[in-house]
């Protein structure tokens, strides 16, 4: 692709959200403000929402991410020098989580935490196709599709276990 293909997207005030289309993953939402594929990007842009009472069970992937933390607060889960250790982060605070790194969010707070996240273009392929656009609770096959897309990637999921071992506990389906 040469230069004069490329184009640039701009996204104004990407705190109190966006015009591009919200989906649901098991919980928080996503919007996409760079596609994975756009113009050969090797990374997706993403703004975030963790909803109050949400919490994105423990979990690692080859992917890096990081999040810059827009509006709200959230409690982010990730290797200490003493093991698994919850932070609290608030607005204007950025967290990075290396590439194989054990890690979970809970939003604690009564308000949503928005964030906004740089990861891989890989990253982002998976979250387009965990998403649900219908934004419906989630059904148990929507969670047999997020485990085994989650197996196709090489992704680790937390086993209820594990997650109850670090304060999580995960919903019955």
């Amino acid at each position: 692709m040469t230069f004069a293909h490329q184009h640039a997207h701009a996204h104004r005030h990407v705190a109190g959200g966006t015009d591009s289309p919200t989906l649901d993953v098991l919980g928080p939402t996503i919007e996409f403000l760079t596609l994975p594929d756009d113009s050969g990007n090797s990374f997706a842009v993403m703004r975030g929402v963790v909803p109050a009472g949400v919490v994105v069970p423990l979990h690692s992937h080859d992917d890096a991410e990081a999040f810059f933390i827009l509006a709200g607060s959230q409690q982010v889960l990730t290797q200490g020098e003493d093991g698994l250790e919850w932070n609290d982060f608030q607005a204007g605070d950025y967290v990075s989580v290396p590439p194989g790194m054990l890690h979970a969010h809970r939003n604690v707070s009564d308000q949503p935490a928005v964030d906004l996240i740089v990861t891989s273009a890989r990253l982002g392929r998976f979250f387009e196709e965990i998403g649900n656009p219908d934004m419906e609770p989630p059904s148990p096959e929507d969670l047999a599709r997020f485990l085994s897309t989650s197996a196709r990637y090489g992704y680790t999921i937390g086993t209820p276990e594990e997650n109850h071992a670090v304060g999580i506990e995960l919903p019955k389906f």
